[in-house]
């Protein structure tokens, strides 16, 4: 098994890991992070989104040598406090059974990266692909605008 070396969460990371395991395989099996989460496995569903490289990319059909830097949901909260898009989810209910959650998440933090202040197009476009069996969208679409105004430094409710 070859060694691989990749930065996950602002943290260095090596293991050997077999040739023909995807990133998802490797952040949940090799590094012990479970809150990316296997749905389809054909990259159709959205629920093992991660940046790699600051880009949003499915993690079941990426290849972990293709990669530099990871981050996962896990990586979004720092000091201690959940990330603006994290805490818009909460507040604005976004989410019941939370299977979704975290590549619905990490596909808004990419979108905000490159898009800081979105329209509700832009966000459906951009979450486009991203399945919610509980059918939450328009509580997901608030949540994206809210991070976008808390990032932005506004105070906005609903």
């Amino acid at each position: 098994m070859p060694l691989l070396t990749l930065s996950v969460n602002d943290r260095a990371w090596s293991g050997h890991v077999p040739e023909s395991a995807t990133l998802l395989e490797v952040l949940r099996e090799h590094v012990a992070l479970t809150g990316t989460k296997y749905g389809c496995g054909e990259g159709q569903c959205g629920s093992c989104t991660v940046l790699a490289d600051g880009k949003a990319v499915r993690a079941c059909r990426t290849a972990p040598t293709a990669v530099r830097a990871v981050t996962t949901i896990e990586g979004l909260a720092k000091g201690g406090r959940l990330h603006p898009i994290q805490q818009a989810f909460l507040d604005a209910q976004a989410f019941q059974c939370g299977f979704c959650t975290p590549g619905m998440v990490m596909g808004a933090a990419a979108l905000l990266a490159r898009t800081p202040q979105p329209t509700d197009e832009q966000i459906r476009q951009a979450l486009d692909g991203h399945l919610c069996r509980c059918g939450t969208y328009p509580r997901i679409v608030r949540a994206v605008r809210e991070a976008a105004a808390t990032l932005a430094g506004e105070v906005r409710r609903g």
